[in-house]
């Protein structure tokens, strides 16, 4: 059924790709000022605090506004809702709002509103989804109608970057009032869009905000409406796409992505995001036996052996395409302290089958190797350790239970991925998986302890120090395999002038016809 609903769509695609020549040049949308835009999952809440999908994400950037905002080219920190902000100590942070911000029902944007929803996110009781983001935040104190103080817990030097993405301002007296129930379906920010209309499941409708506060670095929104709507079937997104009836997708799959970029009224970009793919291993050597043996894992040339026995840029080129290069680094290359001067393994064949056999291993062996996505990929990889002897059986499990499985000591080798929640520090991702928390399948103390101290200091220059000095360790002693990063095929009309970027935003208020 697949096969032939595949075909299908390669004969509709096909077709309109001739067909295309007879389109008008203009598609609906910029006629009517208005973006069309399909996403594939459906929000349950528009409330930032009790949604983590991506599409969540986005929505938030359009509707809200955060005290502070990174520039995506240069990743520097600009005031948003702040007019200025400093740390007063490691511990201190003291923050200067903007005067004259107004909410979408009129309301002033005031200290009372980020103070209230600040100590509302850090407040463990009121189990918000998004806790991870707020829980360095002691509480928050007015210090005047214009100016707040963060009090944190103890040093955190990413929170910079949690303001910039991740905790959004509301207005205190109307969500105190309708809760997060309905706050859910009738949303108020400042941000550069308003929601107007929302239809659970089906669509959501902004509306340009007028009185935008002129100096935001989102700069003025140019498209007057986005009409965002929920289609789960790419098949479905593509064919309206296609049709003129949606103006923008993404996260289509390579080869679907390849045909429409056939079609001369369409622009499709493949971009880099900040996901990355990686190997990982049980180096503690946690799991035991399987197929009867020792965990092969735990020793070190077996694992600088499957470093060396994958080919990670033919994986990145004729797999993943576009944007997509191979890595060495335990993280995204633009994130702060994502040292890139580490070991690398590049691919040799011979050098892997070498190091086996030191290993003593000198026939390989069997193993499994755990996935949960991206099964061309995990095939791709398998396909290359068994070039030099490793065979491996894929098993792919749903990510709750692969997390799981590995956390009780159970899985010697996974194929996973991590996007960091397109935060731009390796906080997000060294400190989660090599600090003895469950996901830490290495427990190296050398770099737990480079790492509890980079993340504890608001010294720029000594934490990349630390990072170094912990990543290094990483490679050294390949406790991963990082090999490649992901792409986001984004497709549009190519009267929209649109730019993506690598943390997987996309950011229509920057967006206008061509």
């Amino acid at each position: 059924m697949k096969k032939k609903s595949t075909n299908l769509l390669f004969l509709s695609l096909m077709f309109l790709i001739g067909f295309s020549c007879f389109l008008p040049s203009a598609f609906a949308g910029k006629k009517n000022n208005t973006l069309n835009v399909a996403f594939s999952k459906e929000l349950e809440t528009l409330d930032r605090y009790f949604n983590t999908a991506r599409e969540g994400i986005v929505v938030a950037r359009h509707a809200y506004d955060n005290l502070l905002y990174r520039d995506p080219v240069t990743y520097e920190y600009k005031g948003l809702i702040a007019k200025s902000f400093k740390w007063e100590n490691d511990t201190q942070m003291n923050i200067v709002l903007r005067q004259g911000i107004k909410f979408h029902n009129g309301q002033e944007l005031t200290a009372d509103d980020v103070e209230y929803t600040l100590n509302f996110a850090a407040n463990p009781d009121n189990k918000v989804k998004t806790q991870r983001f707020s829980t360095w935040i002691d509480h928050v104190e007015k210090t005047g109608k214009y100016s707040v103080k963060i009090m944190l817990k103890e040093p955190f030097p990413a929170a910079f970057e949690f303001l910039s993405g991740a905790n959004p301002i509301y207005p205190k007296n109307y969500y105190s009032k309708v809760g997060t129930k309905g706050f859910g379906v009738k949303p108020i920010g400042t941000g550069p869009y308003k929601i107007v209309e929302v239809i659970p499941g089906k669509k959501i409708v902004m509306v340009k905000n007028k009185e935008y506060f002129k100096d935001s670095p989102k700069g003025q929104a140019s498209i007057e409406k986005i009409v965002w709507r929920t289609l789960p079937e790419i098949n479905t997104q593509m064919a309206e796409l296609m049709a003129g009836s949606i103006d923008w997708i993404y996260l289509v799959p390579p080869d679907q992505a390849a045909k429409l970029a056939e079609i001369p009224n369409l622009t499709v970009i493949p971009a880099e995001t900040m996901r990355i793919g990686y190997l990982q291993f049980d180096a503690a050597n946690r799991s035991g036996k399987e197929h009867g043996m020792d965990n092969p894992f735990a020793n070190l040339k077996v694992r600088q052996a499957v470093n060396h026995a994958i080919n990670k840029d033919s994986i990145a080129k004729n797999l993943l395409g576009g944007q997509s290069r191979a890595v060495y680094s335990a993280c995204f290359p633009s994130q702060f302290g994502c040292e890139q001067d580490v070991k690398q393994y590049k691919y040799n064949p011979e050098k892997a089958k070498k190091l086996l056999a030191e290993a003593g291993y000198p026939s390989g062996f069997e193993t499994t190797l755990y996935g949960y996505r991206n099964r061309p990929l995990a095939e791709a990889t398998i396909g290359d350790l068994a070039a030099v002897g490793i065979k491996a059986k894929l098993m792919v499990l749903k990510y709750a239970a692969l997390r799981e499985k590995a956390r009780a000591g159970k899985a010697q080798m996974q194929f996973l991925t991590w996007g960091s929640y397109s935060i731009n520090d390796v906080s997000a991702i060294v400190s989660h998986f090599f600090e003895f928390e469950a996901d830490d399948l290495a427990r190296d103390p050398v770099v737990k302890d480079l790492l509890l101290e980079a993340d504890a200091s608001i010294d720029t220059a000594k934490r990349k120090a630390l990072y170094s000095k912990a990543l290094k360790q990483i490679a050294e002693q390949a406790y991963w395999c990082p090999m490649f990063t992901y792409v986001s095929n984004n497709c549009y009309s190519k009267d929209l002038d649109f730019t993506p970027y690598p943390d997987a935003v996309p950011r229509f208020y920057q967006a206008e016809w061509k």
